[in-house]
């Protein structure tokens, strides 16, 4: 069996949660079945590279999504395929339209939906509705759909209900827990200035509404005196969200001390010390399908406090790997205040704090594994030949 995986982000050009899914689920995949991979970009290892068409030079965003997408396409006419299985939205139309011109399978795999995440449209403008009727138009067409998780599955059918739901199926995210784990070194941190001895809050994650960092910022003025914030945080959605990110860290650090922010992007060593070396991990998140950050900061050994969207309470065992602030869109400054109480309590309890991280190791090492992920995946892709 052969499948063409269709995605955006592809090492080494992963930003986000997507990029890292298919980064391990192709490495998986590829010990069980063949697996052509068209990524943007240019050719690397493992992928064949797609660029916008250049006449569509400075174009909106969408308009030139989509050119990428016909690349794929195009493609894939040379290449004696059996399914094709896109990632996210960005190649959800490349996957519908080689369904039709090849009379192939289209899989889908919904990291995230674009009815859920009304806040691209200011990065993408009119290009959100554009964006919004690929991704409607592809699923709804779709032979199967995966989500991540049970939560979802619910997001997928209430936002696109004229979708069989016999064609949803919940395939969860995992993690390598033998990639990610524990780490003795702790030179970035040292670097930086942060108080190995005192206690460290943690963030990893993009600047975008998603990930709720302007929530954070705010809870963190309730912080207790002595624990320290560490954000790790980068690419912006827009200029806007990050000239309003970077004056509400810099509002932070005048009003208390041990504010740490890494606005670039760390390698895989780098984020391992930060996690490893957490009190506390905070996923702050408005909307999360799964959540694969909680999963990394679990395998380190970091107790998770994370808000209770999307898939993350299948992720994070409340009271046991860590605790849950329930989030609600209408009462943001309760939901800060929370958290905020939910980190404190946890950095009171060092002892708790110790065995919930424990605890998140040993169920990111027994729940959830990638193996078991592209083995679904297989099974999946069989049943619709």
């Amino acid at each position: 069996m052969r499948t063409a995986i269709l995605t955006r982000e592809f090492p080494p050009d992963i930003y986000g949660g997507a990029g890292v899914h298919v980064d391990y689920l192709v490495r998986e995949l590829r010990t069980l079945i063949d697996v052509e991979v068209h990524a943007f970009g240019e050719d690397r290892p493992g992928a064949r590279g797609h660029r916008p068409a250049a006449e569509l030079a400075g174009a909106n965003a969408a308009l030139t999504t989509l050119s990428v997408d016909l690349s794929m396409v195009a493609a894939l006419g040379s290449e004696d395929i059996d399914v094709a299985h896109s990632h996210t939205w960005y190649a959800n139309m490349a996957g519908h339209l080689a369904k039709i011109l090849y009379d192939v399978p289209h899989v889908v795999t919904a990291h995230s939906l674009e009815p859920r995440r009304p806040w691209k449209a200011e990065q993408l403008g009119g290009g959100y509705r554009l964006s919004s009727w690929a991704e409607k138009t592809a699923y709804d067409a779709a032979d199967a759909v995966i989500a991540v998780s049970d939560g979802m599955r619910t997001d997928v059918l209430d936002c696109y209900p004229e979708l069989d739901p016999a064609k949803v199926h919940v395939i969860r995210n995992g993690i390598d827990t033998d990639i990610y784990r524990p780490s003795d070194e702790r030179s970035l941190l040292v670097d930086k200035g942060v108080d190995l001895d005192a206690p460290i809050a943690s963030f990893v994650g993009r600047i975008t509404r998603q990930k709720g960092v302007g929530h954070l910022i705010a809870a963190a003025h309730r912080f207790d005196p002595g624990v320290q914030l560490v954000l790790c945080a980068g690419a912006p959605d827009t200029p806007e969200i990050a000239a309003e990110t970077a004056a509400a860290i810099a509002e932070l650090q005048q009003a208390r001390p041990g504010v740490f922010w890494f606005d670039g992007m760390l390698t895989l060593d780098q984020v391992k010390q930060v996690l490893t070396a957490s009190t506390v991990f905070c996923c702050p998140s408005v909307y999360e399908p799964l959540g694969i950050v909680n999963l990394e900061a679990m395998a380190c050994g970091a107790p998770v406090v994370a808000s209770d969207v999307g898939g993350i309470p299948e992720v994070v065992d409340d009271g046991v790997t860590g605790r849950l602030v329930h989030y609600d869109a209408d009462r943001p400054r309760e939901f800060e205040e929370e958290f905020a109480a939910a980190v404190n309590a946890t950095v009171a309890d060092p002892d708790g704090a110790r065995a919930a991280g424990r605890a998140g190791r040993e169920r990111a090492v027994t729940s959830f594994s990638w193996t078991a992920v592209a083995e679904q995946t297989v099974e999946l892709y069989r049943s619709l030949r």
